[in-house]
């Protein structure tokens, strides 16, 4: 996952090296006969790294634009959160001072998507980056959940 603009810029500038190296190895390939079925299943490896590079390009652009989604489940809350903080605009440096930690403990704490994260962290986190926090759930039909005790 890409979390800051110097890891969105070396993304973006080894999409264009995947890209013109992917060419070269396909044009390599011909040359020496492979066509068809042969030639994409030769190039699926490096195509698919090249794929999912550019996926994560597009998940921090959209981030930086502010479209992060909806929170649907509190397992996700660490990638919401990181998206957030890109939104805002705000550097792992930033945060941290907020939250009164060290840049590195922001930054191990992102790398790890806050695997683990105390509500109270959770909330701490929203606040330092001025986000109100609603929940809302939805009501299970009482005769369906029936506990066994």
């Amino acid at each position: 996952m890409i979390r800051t603009d110097t890891e969105h810029q070396k993304a973006l500038e080894q999409l264009e090296r995947d890209a013109e190296t992917i060419e070269a190895q396909r044009e390599h390939l011909q040359s020496i006969g492979l066509v068809g079925e042969q030639l994409d299943r030769a190039m699926q490896p490096m195509a698919s790294f090249h794929e999912q590079l550019k996926d994560e390009v597009e998940t921090y652009e959209r981030m930086k634009r502010g479209d992060l989604g909806t929170l649907s489940s509190l397992t996700s809350i660490g990638r919401w959160l990181i998206g957030a903080r890109i939104a805002r605009g705000m550097t792992q440096k930033e945060l941290a001072d907020r939250l009164e930690v060290s840049e590195s403990q922001v930054s191990r704490d992102e790398r790890n998507e806050y695997h683990g994260i105390t509500v109270d962290r959770a909330q701490r986190t929203m606040d330092a980056l001025g986000i109100r926090f609603r929940a809302e759930a939805e009501n299970p039909l009482l005769e369906e959940f029936s506990p066994e005790f």
